[in-house]
Parts: C-alpha cells; sequence; structure tokens
C-alpha cells in the first residue's frame, strides 16, 4: 500500500493525464501494480478530483494502450527487441521460452488470462507480437475482454473505499483473491464446454459414419 501514498498526490494534482500516463508505463513492465494504479485512480474520483465513470474509461484506456503499445513492439520488431535493455531485463531467455510453451499448449487462450499475471503480462503481450500468427483483433478482444473483469471493479472499489481506507486495503487483498476465484470459475467453464464440444462432435461424427455405412 506504500505505493498508493505516493501515487495519490500525483493523482490528485494532475488528475486523468497522470492515470493514464502511469497505466502506460505499466504496461512496459516497469513493476508499479496496475492494480494499485486503478484503485488510486478511485480514490481520488471519490474524493471529488474526478469523475468515477470518466476515469473507467481513462483506466480501459491506459491498460488497453499500452498492452497494444507491447503487441506492435513484438510485431514490428520481432526477435530484434530481445537485443533492447528492457526487453531483455523483462523477457528473459528462459520467460521467453516459458510463453512460448505456453501459447504451443493453451493457444489464445493466454491472452485473457495473462491480465491477471503481473510479472507475465508484458512477456507475454509482446510473445504475441513476435510470433505474428496472432491478428491484433483478436489480441485485443482477449485483452479487452479481461480488461472489463478488473478495470472496473479497482476503479468502483477505489472510488466507494475513498474514505474507508482500512477497509479498502481489506477489500484489495479479497479482491485480488477474488479475480483468481472469477479466472478459475471461468477456465472451469471453458474446460467444460470443452468437453462437451468434443463429445459432441464424436457423437456426430459416430452418427455419420453409421450412416454411411448403411448405405
Amino acid at each position: 500500500m506504500d505505493i498508493l501514498q505516493y501515487l495519490l498526490p500525483i493523482f490528485t494534482d494532475y488528475g486523468y493525464f497522470a492515470v493514464f500516463g502511469v497505466l502506460l508505463v505499466c504496461g512496459f513492465g516497469v513493476p508499479i501494480p496496475e492494480d494499485i494504479t486503478l484503485v488510486a485512480g478511485g480514490i481520488i474520483s471519490g474524493l471529488g478530483f474526478a469523475d468515477v465513470h470518466t476515469m473507467f474509461g481513462v483506466g480501459m484506456a491506459g491498460v488497453l494502450v499500452g498492452d497494444s503499445i507491447m503487441f506492435f513492439v513484438g510485431r514490428h520488431f520481432g526477435t530484434r527487441a530481445l537485443k533492447w535493455r528492457w526487453v531483455a531485463h523483462v523477457l528473459t531467455p528462459e520467460r521467453y521460452a516459458a510463453v512460448q510453451d505456453k501459447f504451443r499448449r493453451y493457444g489464445n487462450r493466454v491472452l485473457f488470462v495473462a491480465r491477471f499475471l503481473p510479472g507475465l503480462r508484458t512477456p507475454i503481450y509482446l510473445t504475441a507480437g513476435m510470433s505474428r500468427c496472432i491478428p491484433f483483433w483478436r489480441f485485443l478482444l482477449a485483452d479487452g475482454a479481461a480488461a472489463l473483469i478488473s478495470v472496473p471493479v479497482w476503479v468502483y472499489l477505489g472510488y466507494y473505499g475513498a474514505f474507508q481506507r482500512q477497509w479498502l486495503e481489506h477489500a484489495i487483498k479479497q479482491g485480488q483473491t477474488g479475480m483468481w476465484l472469477v479466472l478459475a470459475a471461468l477456465a472451469t467453464l471453458t474446460l467444460i464446454w470443452y468437453i462437451r464440444h468434443k463429445r459432441h462432435q464424436s457423437h456426430c461424427k459416430a452418427l455419420t459414419s453409421k450412416v454411411l455405412r448403411e448405405e
């Protein structure tokens, strides 16, 4: 929570521009917690220095623009970007190999999950661009869907807890746990759908084969 006390005066003085700028920097892999940044934006809204609904829009824009820049850096420069010092720091050879393995195993679903993985978010977006196999619209759709879950939670949590700091600190911890529970629930539902889809396909193939044999 120390970073929260540092961000609040800056956000109070510079408003939406400061929130957008810090979120942009978060997208570059700078170790500033994105969730605390969004909470701070919500707090200044609750204190009357900004409109909370506008802050939600600024939060969405900040995270999506930052993520998209990382995607296009990977798309435009490819593996050459790995030679840059800041990219090499964020995307080490071990992490690059690990992210590639996750894409092979889980496909584009990794893009959705990445928003909830602070340490791997930037490496995943860079790697997605480097692969040049993922259209930008698909990247933006997955990232945007995940942001629509996380961004409003943190902004409105800060808004409603602006005058209740002890409650807010407890709620932030619960919110972080809740994000993982939501993610686990979505993963479970996806798995159930996938299994049923495969069973339905197998059933259709079996029926088709039976009809062909009878003919």
